[in-house]
């Protein structure tokens, strides 16, 4: 261990930031514990753990972003569930091409902030109502309530993100507007509390994961949007 970096110094290492959105969730879990705490104190230790994991959930950890031009990075922590051609949907207006959609189910353990998969322009932000079916089924693309966001790339063609509710989650946060112009790995919002988000690539272009395989939002190279490498193909083992 290197001088001046003791067991506290890497004990908080480990530790993630909080993202503002959570702050209100965590101070009414906290009141709560300390209510119960007063009345009841078994019944004060389980909202103390409960407390605890509102705070693991909004937990907002730094990321490593690829900026190399083309490569497009994961917008969700999580499993990936999915990758299919499929036509995006009407509201995204990208046209009935068939396009490569990666999806990655969120568990309620894993980080929920989500992150611009490419840098670009938002040229569209739908919001649209829906259901809350299990996010890992394939019809809740279609049927669950979702923000729909296309970035405009400058040279590689339009990149679609859905953030899309779950079983659990009921509200989806998104911090950014039409117009605005984001980074690769840029915070854009986020889901509360269990859920999916899909990536579309442009026509043509191939996903460099593999379904099973774990992807870290900001991180995990989803695709490069300047190779011509195939599909790749992997194994469970």
């Amino acid at each position: 261990m290197s001088k001046g970096h003791g067991i506290l110094d890497t004990i908080f290492d480990q530790l993630s930031p909080v993202h503002p959105d959570g702050h209100k969730f965590i101070g009414i879990a906290a009141a709560v514990t300390l209510l119960f705490f007063f009345l009841y104190p078994p019944l004060g230790w389980i909202c103390a753990g409960i407390t605890a994991w509102v705070i693991y959930f909004f937990r907002d950890p730094p990321r490593v972003t690829p900026l190399r031009p083309g490569l497009v990075v994961s917008a969700a922590d999580g499993k990936i569930s999915g990758i299919e051609k499929v036509v995006p949907p009407a509201e995204m207006g990208l046209g009935p091409e068939p396009r490569t959609r990666i999806s990655t189910f969120l568990s309620v353990f894993d980080v929920h902030i989500n992150r611009a998969p490419i840098a670009g322009r938002v040229v569209r932000s739908i919001y649209v109502p829906g259901a809350f079916l299990n996010a890992a089924l394939d019809k809740a693309s279609e049927d669950n309530e979702r923000r729909l966001i296309v970035i405009e790339t400058p040279a590689e063609g339009d990149v679609g993100v859905v953030q899309i509710a779950g079983l659990v989650a009921r509200r989806i946060v998104t911090f950014c507007e039409v117009g605005d112009t984001l980074g690769t790995g840029q915070r854009f919002g986020l889901i509360r509390f269990g859920s999916r988000v899909d990536v579309y690539l442009p026509p043509g272009k191939n996903a460099l994961v593999s379904v099973g395989q774990r992807a870290v939002a900001g991180e995990t190279v989803l695709a490069d949007l300047q190779s011509i490498e195939p599909e790749r193909e992997a194994r469970n083992a």
